[in-house]
């Protein structure tokens, strides 16, 4: 029986949450996070592991971007890490158990693990132990074979998805993850759609389809057509 993830699908999502680095709130921050709850959105997030096996919020591999610092961010530790500023603003790198304790449950999360070479397992345990422990509405997801199959072991009852891009021809590459990780929703990148294994995916074995990122009208325009919910940034949705 597949879960109810009405909750997943129901108000657009926010991605990294609903940044604006010239208002002082970059991507992945506890500023942007409050932003996007205050508004009403669900929010959409990304964890790499710190060298002390931490569950941080931060989207690139490289600290260079966001921070200006060397290096990436699987070489320093969490105490470290929370020192950087992003972007210039006075927001630093948060850990996912920080960002949990901002939202509280006030709208849903949407979590993407981003790959994590040989750590696979130490990141799938970190993210559903928090998320455990926390009881508002979150789900799971990655690009990531590996990090999929860990975090299926960990905890069966998290909602767990799919993040997916390309034409028909990774078609089979995706339907052996549904089904061999038993998916509860996909997320795709709107730019490949209408490809067919989401679509179908979505028509025949009702999962869920939300689609990544929407920053355009006539994307939002497919998006309404194709999926059941956006994934957007640079505008009020």
């Amino acid at each position: 029986m597949r879960k109810d993830l009405t909750w997943l699908t129901a108000r657009p999502i926010a991605h990294r949450g609903f940044h604006d680095a010239a208002a002082g709130r970059p991507e992945n921050t506890l500023a942007a996070f409050e932003a996007a709850a205050s508004a009403g959105y669900a929010i959409e997030c990304d964890l790499h592991l710190s060298a002390d096996d931490i569950a941080m919020v931060f989207h690139d591999d490289g600290l260079e971007r966001l921070t200006g610092a060397t290096g990436t961010l699987a070489e320093r530790t969490a105490e470290e890490l929370g020192r950087l500023k992003v972007l210039g603003s006075q927001e630093k790198i948060p850990t996912l158990d920080e960002m949990l304790r901002r939202i509280a449950g006030r709208v849903p999360l949407l979590i993407e693990m981003k790959p994590a070479p040989r750590h696979e397992p130490a990141l799938a345990h970190r993210t559903l132990e928090s998320l455990q422990r926390y009881s508002g509405p979150a789900a799971v997801m990655s690009f990531d074979r590996k990090l999929l199959a860990s975090a299926r072991a960990v905890d069966a009852t998290i909602p767990l998805g799919l993040t997916a891009e390309g034409n028909w021809l990774s078609a089979a590459r995706h339907w052996r993850a549904i089904l061999s990780y038993e998916l509860d929703f996909i997320s795709y990148s709107i730019n490949d759609l209408p490809t067919p294994m989401p679509l179908l995916a979505r028509r025949l074995m009702r999962v869920p389809l939300i689609c990544w990122t929407v920053r355009t009208r006539s994307q939002l325009e497919k998006a309404k057509r194709l999926t059941d919910q956006i994934t957007f940034e640079g505008f009020e949705a």
